[in-house]
């Protein structure tokens, strides 16, 4: 029999001893999960997969994928967690064997959580993160240490699931959407693994979200704007009244910078479920930033103290707030601001930061000239990217390529991006949610006028376009080119030009 298993459990108690500065109980935590993550390697590298190379393996994807593909899809809902709180019960109610942090709010939701699952594992914690939509292939949607479940294993936890779905299927007036079932994977892949926190984000709203059958210990609250109005709510209050349903007895609840409604419904919820508070701008947030090469350099104050010198691989200032917040969600996790009064140890959460990885958000994927991907899709979080790149980008001249979705505000994110913009491309993506390009057309004319739109149905045909348009500069005359307007755009444009 091989030596190596005695010999990592013997690192156990060598770990708990060296945790002296630390909760008793994390140190124990802690020590088990850097004893599993020892056993099964080194995690994943954080990447978009691709395909899977073994034909079978593919074949039996696709089978999953057209399978989740005949239920109800993310835009039709039934406002209620009955559906997946049956399939919780009858799967033995994986969701409540490990703590969890939730997250909602209208943009920066993933970004912050992958942020808050990095810093997670540098304190050598085992991570789940489930998160939406995926960018390129549906297994990204959950994570295990820090990267996407392979293929195999996407399909192994559908086929353990499936037959207690197909129960609740039957004893409900409606089958369960994709998004519950996905949730359900998630959610029993993660106590199967086992993690020792979930790291979730909700996909539309909070209160009746499918995610919202766990009871976060930590409620984070991304910056709220005008997103899903159909559904949510006309106003920065009505949408927060949605969210604010993540917010559970007793939690603690990170909220991000907030328009004033929002906050005060935000606020009133968290005191009738004695719930701690902390904000962004009062007991946490950015002291200093600046932009450096590949990213920016961060000073941030979090709810124990100050962390100096904090490179952050990503562009723009929502990426620092989004830092901020998830720096003070992992401290409130730690019990940091409530029982301690400390800070985590510096090294550890720059080595964290500086690992962060973000498809997809101001993604640079080719130089010369250079093609930046952004997933924004909805005027806040174009304005943001907007700043982002006027920011950390020295060009003398932009051209976008925009493909949305037709339920958005299309409108105000063209207004959004006119600013900046020297010409737009316009185009359509593959899914039945696309803008027609001629409708879209239509309103960029408005926006943008006749003389700097140009129409391409084809989105292969629009990349090839703007940087047609943008080489016209010249190897030194500095344009570039913006892929945005929906995360369905900014995966297929990853495909096509070869990234991941």
């Amino acid at each position: 029999m091989s030596e190596q298993p005695r010999d990592e459990f013997d690192d156990f108690d060598e770990i708990v001893d060296a945790e002296t500065d630390r909760d008793p109980d994390l140190a124990v935590i802690e020590a088990g999960s850097r004893t599993l993550r020892a056993q099964a390697g080194h995690p994943q590298a954080d990447a978009v997969p691709a395909r899977p190379a073994d034909p079978a393996v593919d074949q039996a994807l696709r089978e999953v994928e057209n399978e989740l593909a005949t239920r109800w899809g993310e835009t039709k809902l039934d406002p209620s967690v009955q559906r997946i709180a049956a399939l919780m019960d009858v799967l033995g109610e994986p969701q409540r064997a490990y703590p969890s942090i939730h997250i909602t709010g209208t943009n920066g939701k993933t970004s912050t959580a992958r942020m808050i699952e990095a810093l997670l594992a540098a304190f050598d914690l085992r991570t789940g993160r489930y998160t939406s939509p995926h960018v390129q292939s549906i297994t990204e949607r959950i994570s295990l240490d820090g990267g996407p479940v392979s293929a195999e294993r996407f399909i192994e936890t559908y086929q353990d699931v499936k037959p207690y779905v197909e129960l609740v299927d039957a004893q409900q007036e409606y089958r369960l959407s994709f998004f519950e079932v996905l949730t359900a994977m998630a959610y029993a892949a993660f106590a199967d693994a086992p993690v020792d926190v979930a790291v979730v984000e909700v996909g539309m709203g909070g209160t009746w979200d499918a995610t919202n059958v766990i009871d976060g210990s930590v409620a984070v609250v991304t910056p709220i704007s005008l997103d899903h109005t159909d559904r949510l709510g006309t106003t920065p209050g009505e949408i927060a009244g949605e969210k604010s349903g993540v917010i559970k007895q007793d939690a603690t609840v990170i909220l991000a910078q907030q328009p004033v409604d929002a906050a005060q419904v935000l606020l009133k919820k968290a005191v009738e479920v004695d719930a701690t508070v902390a904000r962004e701008g009062m007991e946490f947030g950015i002291v200093s930033r600046e932009v450096a090469v590949g990213g920016q350099l961060l000073t941030l104050r979090g709810l124990g103290g100050e962390y100096e010198e904090l490179f952050l691989p990503l562009y723009g200032a929502h990426q620092a707030h989004n830092a901020a917040v998830a720096l003070a969600a992992v401290e409130a996790f730690f019990g940091i601001g409530a029982q301690h009064s400390r800070t985590l140890d510096l090294d550890t959460v720059r080595r964290a930061f500086a690992s962060v990885a973000s498809p997809g958000r101001l993604e640079v994927v080719r130089k010369s000239p250079t093609v930046i991907l952004d997933a924004a899709h909805n005027p806040a979080g174009a304005a943001a990217t907007a700043d982002g790149v006027s920011e950390s980008f020295g060009f003398s001249r932009l051209i976008g390529v925009v493909a949305t979705s037709a339920e958005k505000d299309v409108r105000g994110l063209l207004e959004a991006f006119e600013p900046l913009f020297a010409e737009i491309v316009v185009t359509s993506n593959s899914t039945h949610r696309a803008m027609d390009a001629d409708a879209l057309a239509a309103i960029a004319v408005e926006v943008f006028g006749d003389e700097r739109v140009v129409v391409e149905p084809r989105l292969d045909d629009a990349i090839e376009a703007a940087i047609t348009l943008a080489e016209e500069e010249g190897e030194f005359g500095g344009a570039g080119v913006l892929v945005t307007g929906s995360v369905f755009t900014v995966g297929e444009a990853r495909l096509l030009l070869k990234k991941g």
